[in-house]
């Protein structure tokens, strides 16, 4: 009897491990239309380490154009799902990169003292994702953003510098290996762009002419789903105050 019994076990598993899959990918069909709260809900209820990635992923894009008074709450709900995602996977490098994306931006609401915590905390999480996948694209671009944002001059710059090394000379590294793995991703374009601001250098050397390259790049590449369009509008109105 053992054989059937194991038969049917690996049959029910992979059953299982599809519909999970067919799950997960209509959760995205519903986050590229802009339903974010629908697919956040649907990736959390497969309760795997990928489905609740993914919730975290969906819930902090949610955040960015909910009301001021939501975003705290919706921002460690994310983290909270990247958490759950983290304990049924340890070896999860998407969840390692949602958590500290919920982390950097909970830092906007935290006092100093915590806000620097979180940015240690954030780097370790990007730092652990990137062991974990070399290829993570996204988890280059955000340490890009996050050494352009705590070295960013000035007195508070001079303190998250000192207490959590961050090193602007780092950004431009960071951007271009994200770049080279995935050429054809307009925000990593776009976010270097946004780093450039952040430190305030726009209008230091080629760096305005550099902006410009890049953002008629990512403008020139398809968008597609709501989240597409959203950035694109956002890059096209920063070129036009560039030109």
């Amino acid at each position: 009897m053992r054989t059937p019994l194991l038969t049917l076990a690996l049959v029910l598993s992979a059953t299982t491990g599809v519909a999970g899959a067919q799950s997960l990918s209509a959760a995205k069909a519903l986050f590229d239309q802009g339903k974010w709260q629908d697919a956040a809900s649907m990736a959390a209820a497969l309760n795997t380490s990928d489905g609740l990635a993914a919730a975290a992923e969906y819930t902090t894009a949610g955040a960015g154009i909910s009301d001021a008074d939501d975003k705290k709450a919706l921002f460690q709900k994310a983290q909270d799902y990247a958490k759950k995602a983290i304990s049924l996977n340890a070896n999860n490098a998407e969840a390692y990169f949602e958590m500290a994306r919920a982390q950097g931006r909970l830092a906007q609401f935290a006092g100093v003292f915590e806000s620097l915590g979180l940015a240690k905390e954030m780097k370790r999480n990007l730092d652990r994702a990137i062991e974990l996948n070399p290829k993570l694209a996204g988890a280059y671009v955000a340490l890009g953003l996050w050494n352009a944002t705590l070295d960013s001059g000035g007195v508070k710059g001079a303190i998250a510098k000192s207490q959590t090394g961050a090193d602007k000379r780092k950004v431009n590294d960071y951007f271009k290996k994200a770049i080279s793995l995935e050429p054809n991703n307009p925000t990593h374009r776009i976010e270097w762009v946004n780093a450039l601001q952040t430190m305030n250098v726009l209008n230091q050397g080629n760096n305005k002419k550099f902006a410009i390259d890049q953002l008629t790049a990512a403008l020139a590449m398809p968008a597609t789903t709501f989240w597409d369009k959203r950035q694109a509008a956002e890059a096209r109105a920063t070129l036009d105050k560039l030109r």
